[in-house]
């Protein structure tokens, strides 16, 4: 991994196509869309496809990027590499019929934080709106981002959630996204539409992620809570990769694909180490439960490989963008939560 410095170096890296990348959306004809496209992976996911499209000599495929777009230069800057923008809000049921047709769909949007001051939004965002793209675009294929965190917590030392364990998380938000993989399900079976549930946790970038919330408490003295005890985490740019090449492996009824880094790695460890690399003492916090959100990601290994940034990788590239400086998100993840309150 070369050193990133610049916010157009990340991005670059993190929309980055992969030969899995290019090989898919060659088999796979059609337009694309991305819903909830401004959001921290819509972007770089969102250039990716474009990229993609363009290295293999189909400029006249159309990459469709959807969000309300608060942020006009993030509308800007994907115009900017070529793709069509379109400002939406997708709790409004006729606005999402307004939208083009495509037979390529992701859908990553949803609410998690501020769910305990307002559970029924979240409920809202993470039904009510899968409802109304599923029942409008029942005849393309549709990977739907999910999260790892519909599963129970698990003991911390065992094998790991796997996709076809029972569902029964913590908290309304957790909940919430079972919904939403329900509903997914429901026009999955109603309709033959053809569904991959892309359980994703925890996607690592140098702007925000659990490694830079790590990094940055240990470089500004704040505690780490080590009250869970254990994470996975994946580059978001593999993150990407493995979410376009998730439409060759769509099905009705659904497939649910965990999706994560297959070592499991102690948060105490990882703040030692940030520790070394950063020059800081880290101060703890908390103590280790005996239980976490943890995963087996292995039927996605096996299905794309191995990612292409490890995680010493990660941590040298977070650390140096911590010592600079770099700009953040602003977007705590809040992994140490273990009650599923956010």
């Amino acid at each position: 991994m070369k050193p990133i410095r610049t916010v157009e170096e990340l991005e670059e890296s993190l929309s980055r196509p992969t030969l899995g990348v290019l090989k898919t959306l060659e088999a796979i004809d059609g337009d694309v869309m991305i819903l909830g496209a401004a959001g921290k992976m819509g972007p770089t996911l969102s250039r990716m496809v474009r990229r993609a499209l363009d290295s293999i000599g189909q400029r006249k495929r159309r990459v469709f990027a959807v969000s309300r777009f608060s942020s006009k230069e993030t509308r800007h800057s994907l115009e900017q590499h070529g793709i069509e923008t379109y400002v939406c809000d997708l709790l409004s049921s006729k606005e999402i019929q307004s939208l083009p047709s495509a037979p390529n769909v992701f859908f990553l949007a949803g609410q998690k934080f501020g769910t305990s001051d307002a559970p029924e939004l979240t409920w809202a965002m993470n039904t009510l709106v899968p409802s109304y793209v599923a029942e409008r675009y029942r005849d393309s294929r549709i990977v739907a981002f999910s999260t790892g965190c519909v599963y129970p917590l698990l003991p911390a030392d065992g094998p790991g959630a796997k996709e076809e364990d029972m569902l029964g998380p913590p908290g309304d938000y957790a909940n919430s996204c079972v919904g939403r993989e329900r509903v997914f399900s429901f026009f999955s079976k109603q309709f033959k539409t053809t569904v991959l549930l892309f359980r994703l946790c925890y996607a690592i970038e140098l702007r925000y992620g659990v490694l830079s919330d790590i990094a940055n408490r240990i470089m500004f003295g704040s505690p780490v809570d080590v009250s869970m005890g254990v994470v996975n985490v994946i580059w978001q740019g593999d993150a990407n990769a493995r979410a376009i090449e998730s439409l060759a492996y769509t099905t009705s009824p659904p497939t649910a694909l965990n999706v994560t880094g297959l070592e499991r790695i102690s948060v105490r460890a990882l703040a030692i180490r940030f520790g070394e690399l950063l020059n800081r003492k880290p101060v703890f916090v908390g103590e280790e439960s005996d239980k976490a959100w943890v995963w087996d990601a292995n039927r996605s290994y096996q299905l794309f490989g191995e990612p292409t940034v490890s995680l010493d990788e990660m941590m040298i590239a977070v650390s140096e963008w911590t010592l600079a400086g770099g700009p953040l998100l602003g977007k705590p993840t809040h992994f140490e939560v273990t009650s599923g309150e956010y």
